[in-house]
């Protein structure tokens, strides 16, 4: 039985239930990512025994699960557009958004589906953006494709922020601090692709380089999809 599918416990002396559980859980993850995140720490939060939320969720996996689905509402956008590609754009959009707002999401993208109410609904309107566009499996398949490339990106920007704060150095500070040694080695002569890439190529932002390498996967994606014979 998942805990979607398990019924709540009757209220007690602190009124609870899962949905205030998981706003805690949510602010303690943004505040410091999930290593924050305990049913000890969010009891804490709510002023609750500890073992009072074993009624409710019964390990942390579960709770990352209904955290995750909690923050996948906000992905879905009110109006699904017609456009198949406009469609997918959203969502990828929206979903880096929210992985933004709540970092700690991009831990947790990826791998096995989720099967809250909300992450369904995500899992529907991506498939039903390309859906009669090609057989059952291309579809899944550009589906697939377009989110392991919204994953990977997201994690690569959250990274770099992670870094930064780490650090306390920008991209740009991180760049001039190890400028000198990346011009010692480009200067040996034995990284040519590189050295072009880092004297001729443009510099862009963070937003600019997902959507465009977003634009280049539909690109991909759009020579697969051809509807099926009538």
């Amino acid at each position: 039985m998942t805990v979607w599918d398990r019924p709540e416990p009757p209220t007690r002396p602190v009124p609870l239930d899962r949905e205030r559980i998981v706003a805690a859980a949510i602010a303690l993850a943004d505040e410091g990512g999930l290593e924050a995140v305990s049913l000890r720490k969010v009891a804490a939060r709510l002023e609750a025994g500890p073992m009072r939320l074993y009624g409710y969720i019964a390990t942390k996996e579960e709770l990352f699960d209904l955290m995750v689905d909690e923050v996948q509402a906000e992905i879905l956008p009110e109006e699904q557009p017609g456009d198949w590609r406009e469609a997918l754009r959203t969502l990828a959009q929206r979903t880096r958004r929210a992985a933004l707002r709540h970092e700690w999401l991009a831990d947790l993208l990826g791998g096995r589906p989720t099967l809250g109410p909300n992450g369904l609904a995500v899992t529907e309107a991506t498939l039903a953006a390309v859906d009669g566009l090609a057989d059952i499996d291309t579809v899944m398949r550009a589906a697939g494709t377009v989110g392991a490339y919204v994953t990977g990106a997201i994690r690569r920007e959250i990274a770099n922020l992670r870094a930064e704060r780490t650090t306390g150095l920008s991209k740009h500070d991180w760049q001039r601090a190890h400028g000198p040694h990346v011009t010692r080695m480009l200067a040996t002569g034995r990284f040519p692709a590189l050295a072009k890439a880092v004297h001729e190529g443009t510099d862009v932002d963070a937003e600019t380089s997902f959507m465009t390498g977003l634009d280049w996967v539909l690109d991909a994606v759009a020579a697969k999809l051809t509807r099926p014979p009538a």
